[in-house]
C-alpha cells in the first residue's frame, strides 16, 4: 500500500480501475456501432443532412444536424484581394517553431535570447495496466 496525503491506493483499486477502463472501451465501441446503425437508418429515411425522429418501445431516437460554416482561407483571401478589400484580411504574426528550432540547432539563436518566451504546460494522465498480460 502507498500512503499519500492520508489516502490509500490498494491493489484492488488498481484492478477495479483497469477493469472499468476496459469495460468503458468495450462500451464505447458498441455505442459507436449502434450510432452508425442509427445514422444509416436516418440517412436512408430522410437523407444525410436532415434531422429525424422515431419512437420505439417507449424511447425516442432523434438525430440532430448541426451546421457550421467557415471561410476557405485561401479562396476567401484570393477573392478579397481581387475585390481590393484587404482590410478584411487578418495578418497574424506567429513564431515559427520549426525555424526557431533550426536556428537554435545551428547556433544562430541562443536559448537565452528566448528566456521567458516558452510556455510549458503539463497535463496528468493515469494509466493502469497489468504487469502480466491478461
Amino acid at each position: 500500500m502507498i500512503k499519500n496525503n492520508e489516502s490509500f491506493i490498494t491493489g484492488e483499486m488498481l484492478v477495479k480501475y483497469y477493469e472499468l477502463n476496459k469495460k468503458k472501451k468495450e462500451i464505447e465501441v458498441e455505442m459507436n456501432q449502434l450510432k452508425d446503425v442509427f445514422q444509416t437508418y436516418f440517412n436512408n429515411l430522410v437523407g444525410s443532412e436532415q434531422k429525424g425522429e422515431i419512437t420505439i418501445s417507449g424511447y425516442k431516437l432523434q438525430r440532430q444536424i448541426r451546421k457550421s460554416e467557415k471561410y476557405n482561407d485561401d479562396e476567401t483571401i484570393k477573392r478579397l484581394e481581387e475585390l481590393q478589400m484587404n482590410d478584411l484580411i487578418q495578418v497574424v504574426k506567429k513564431p515559427d517553431d520549426v525555424k526557431i528550432k533550426s536556428a537554435l540547432n545551428l547556433g544562430l539563436l541562443n536559448p537565452n535570447h528566448l528566456e521567458g518566451c516558452i510556455i510549458t504546460t503539463y497535463s496528468p494522465a493515469i494509466l493502469v495496466k497489468p504487469l502480466t498480460p491478461r
